[in-house]
């Protein structure tokens, strides 16, 4: 029995009218709802014609997330009187309830993604409803490009809404080729703002780290908003760690905390989404923005944090990171308050700092590990991903770094086009590093514990769990959490996934190979340990690590990282680092989750990175040359060497240079002098005049003005019996003759009236050059002296050589400003002239007994 007065107290039905009419005459649209209106419930039944009586149409919903989708499906079945299943279905990773009479079909974004891989055409699918896409997930960002594609080139009947509560709808319109924006108003009730932050400074975010007060905090503004108001309270937090941390601090409260996330239970879930009678804490991560809607809620305690992917491409490592939710996510937030009643909103930061708040959260796009959808995009014909419909294009430096991973997991060849196996990997579901581990692991340590030990990869174990993956794994195989039953069937569907073809040999171009097939597990290893290690190398091959001592690692990347105290793996020789992070500014990255593996797998797993050959560095002050086998940056053994190449010894001294500065060069008091000459001509003529201010800029250019010495030295002391003076003069401008006008322009001493060469300081990086000159010798000089156009700036100094007045303008300062050094110096140098009139004295440099004879 359909549950008409459900449907009918929706509020978005008001829309529906004029969304189907912008279906019927653009195709496309795009649909704009607060939470809770009913665009993820009524509208699929009534584009689907199961509800409102309009035509019979297969309608696919696409969800960022599982716990939404299933939601979703249950909401729609619910509304309709049936079962999941019927009518209404879901698919999600690892779990279908669907059949040959399901009408709507609620997916995750990333189940789409497989099946346009697939099947292009998307057959049998009339609609495609693309909601939350203002949360701008990377997945969803790429069905939208296929689906567009689609649009254009195989299917134009094929229909497409993007549905959101909150987004860029000028921008989504204009994607969709103009489409038309369909506005829906929702039944909303005001929400009272309380600011609330600590009353002490709490340490911002760094990592996934998140400072113990300011959990704290959060936790005793949930038990003020207890205290002063009614109703259910949601609470957002960044993720599963912090909702553990809060809830363990709400002991005692008069409510029901619920623990509510993608990795909880069903029945809490469940149990979230069904209204109470008793009164509830709601501890939720952004899944409870626009995804669900929560019943009974009157106050959200906003914890202000959000988890944003990251990865630095530098290192290979890839991350979440706790960063600052953004205004976007705070009003969508704070609505869940206002959805039935009036409601409270309690921010745990100040209203200065919410205006300083980014707009919007970043696209997963601009900062999250691309080569998943590089994958796709090649998979799609469009390996560099310019064809494709995208509200923003993907960073270069992501897509080349990406490009990489691909190539050297023999995913795509050297031009980018997928190999064979690089169109299996992509029809995995999972990372290209992580279908690398379960194709070529499957062959060394069998099916089932590769397809094992990939699903514990793929969502990383819970904290608990501990760092050790064997140990974790052996945790999830006896384990009867959420997180042990979503493993398990993670496991199986991947061990299936690999059945029919078995494994995929050949690796095409520059490919690392899998490594042979493990006939012992090594001394004092189980055959668990060592597969555990085996499939975590493959899958990340620049993370084995070999141990530096008390607990501290070197990576194959080069990046150093450490173990936490107490670790089990402290004493392990070597390890395969599977997950770790670098805190901002921390030299050294935190290992998370790692495995013991030998010598031997590591050198297998990361063969690619294997090199052999001279070395020359600059290390501890001077070269060092070696001939020297490497895994990467881990040095496996080296042996002095006796007469490396020029070239490589000419590279090193430029790296030493670089490191130490030219202080290495020999520089006497005329080098420098010339070089600050040569840097003010550049700066006040510019030209032909060279850039030597900056050592960067002077290596730079080593080649015009190092030779031949450089190539000469053979180690440091070398180095300071170069003449920077007399290389410095290469630079000059000879070609065009003015080189010979250096002294003209810039001469390293002025004659001023007593006879005195006095020599021109131009060493001020911004300022004028500087001409320090006894007062009385310039008597009788009435204009400013000029270098290259510049009036110089004159340190005017007693007859003791001390400061006694600077300037640029000595008229004026003749006229007005001397008579005030006269009249404090007069008494103090009794024996020096200092006429009442300056313009007209004889300059001199002596007494004034001397000057009268």
């Amino acid at each position: 029995m359909i549950r008409r007065s459900a449907l009918d107290a929706l509020p978005v039905r008001d829309a529906v009218p004029a969304l189907v009419s912008a279906l019927d005459g653009h195709g496309t649209a795009v649909l704009c709802a607060p939470p809770g209106t009913g665009k993820t419930t009524l509208v699929p039944l009534v584009l689907a014609g199961l509800v409102g009586g309009g035509p019979r149409r297969r309608v696919v919903v696409a969800e960022p997330r599982r716990i939404a989708a299933r939601a979703a499906a249950r909401r729609m079945a619910w509304l309709l009187g049936e079962p999941v299943g019927g009518s209404v279905g879901f698919t999600v990773r690892g779990e279908r309830v669907a059949g040959h009479s399901t009408v709507v079909e609620v997916v995750t974004t990333g189940v789409l993604l497989q099946r346009l891989q697939r099947d292009q055409e998307l057959s049998g699918v009339d609609l495609v409803v693309l909601d939350e896409c203002h949360e701008r997930h990377l997945d969803a960002d790429t069905v939208a490009a296929f689906l567009l594609d689609v649009r254009e080139t195989l299917r134009p009947e094929l229909r497409l809404v993007a549905a959101s509560a909150t987004t860029d709808a000028a921008g989504w319109s204009r994607l969709l080729g103009d489409a038309p924006v369909v506005e829906a108003a929702g039944v909303s009730y005001p929400v009272e703002t309380v600011w609330a932050p600590p009353a002490r400074p709490v340490k911002p975010p760094h990592g996934m780290r998140v400072d113990p007060a300011q959990l704290a905090h959060v936790a005793s503004v949930v038990r003020r908003a207890l205290a002063e108001r009614s109703g259910d309270v949601l609470c957002f937090l960044p993720g599963v760690g912090e909702i553990a941390r809060v809830a363990g601090q709400l002991g005692g409260v008069d409510a029901e905390v619920l623990q509510v996330h993608g990795r909880a239970a069903a029945a809490v879930q469940e149990a979230a989404l069904t209204a109470s009678d008793h009164r509830r804490v709601i501890l939720a991560t952004a899944v409870a923005e626009s995804s669900l809607t929560v019943p009974g809620v009157r106050v959200v305690v906003d914890s202000g944090l959000a988890r944003e992917p990251r990865v630095d491409h530098a290192r290979g490592l890839g991350a979440l990171a706790t960063v600052r939710a953004s205004r976007a996510a705070g009003r969508q937030r704070a609505g869940r308050a206002g959805r039935e009643a009036p409601g409270a909103v309690y921010r745990c930061w100040t209203e200065a700092e919410d205006i300083r708040l980014p707009a919007f959260p970043a696209p997963e796009i601009r900062i999250a590990d691309l080569a998943q959808f590089a994958l796709q995009a090649a998979c799609w014909g469009d390996p560099d991903a310019v064809g494709l419909a995208l509200l923003d294009p993907p960073p270069a430096g992501a897509m080349a770094a990406a490009r990489e991973v691909l190539v050297a997991v023999g995913a795509v060849d050297a031009s980018g086009r997928p190999t064979a196996r690089g169109l299996r990997m992509a029809r995995l579901g999972l990372h290209p590093r992580l279908a690398r581990a379960l194709l070529d692991g499957a062959a060394a340590v069998g099916a089932r514990r590769a397809a094992e030990v990939v699903a514990l990869l793929s969502e990383e174990p819970p904290r608990e769990y501990g760092d050790d993956l064997a140990a974790a794994w052996r945790t999830a195989r006896r384990g009867g959490d959420a997180y042990a039953s979503r493993w398990r069937a993670e496991a199986t569907r991947l061990e299936r996934a690999l059945a029919p073809a078995g494994r995929t040999s050949g690796t095409g171009t520059g490919a690392a190979t899998a490594p042979p097939a493990m006939e012992a597990p090594g001394a004092g290893r189980s055959p668990d340990d060592a597969a555990a290690g085996l499939i975590a190398a493959l899958a990340f091959p620049e993370r084995v690590a070999r141990a530096k001592g008390a607990g501290a690692f070197l990576m194959a990347s080069g990046t150093g990282a450490e173990l936490g105290e107490g670790s089990g793996l402290r004493d392990a020789p070597w390890l395969a680092v599977a997950v770790a992070d670098r805190p901002p500014h921390a030299a050294s990255a935190r290992i998370r989750l790692a495995a013991v593996i030998d010598e031997d797998t590591a050198l297998a797993a990361a063969a690619h990175l294997r090199t052999e050959g001279d070395e020359v560095r600059w290390e501890g002050g001077d070269l060092v040359a070696r001939s020297a086998h490497r895994l990467g940056a881990i040095e496996l053994a080296a042996r002095p060497l006796r007469d490396p190449g020029p070239a490589l010894v000419r590279a090193a001294l430029l790296d030493g240079l670089r490191a130490e500065g030219l202080g290495l060069l020999r520089w006497s008091a005329d080098a420098e002098g010339l070089r600050a000459r040569l840097g003010f001509l550049h700066r006040t003529l510019g030209g032909a005049w060279p850039d030597v201010a900056d050592d960067g800029a002077l290596l730079d250019r080593a080649d015009d003005w190092l030779e031949p010495e450089l190539s000469r030295a053979r180690r440091r002391a070398d180095l300071g019996r170069i003449d920077a003076g007399q290389a410095l003069r290469r630079l000059l401008p000879w070609a065009t003759g003015e080189a010979a006008r250096l002294d003209e322009l810039a001469p390293e001493r002025l004659e001023v009236p007593s006879g005195s060469r006095i020599r021109v300081d131009y060493s001020a990086e911004h300022g004028q050059p500087v001409l320090a000159v006894k007062l009385q010798e310039l008597f009788g000089l009435a204009e400013t002296p000029r270098v290259a156009g510049v009036p110089v700036l004159v340190h005017l100094l007693s007859p003791a050589g001390r400061p006694a007045a600077v300037t640029a303008d000595l008229a004026s300062f003749w006229q007005g400003g001397y008579r005030a050094v006269r009249a404090e110096l007069r008494g103090r140098y009794p024996k020096h002239p200092w006429p009442e009139d300056p313009a007209t004295a004889e300059p001199t440099r002596h007494t004034t007994a001397r000057l009268r004879r």
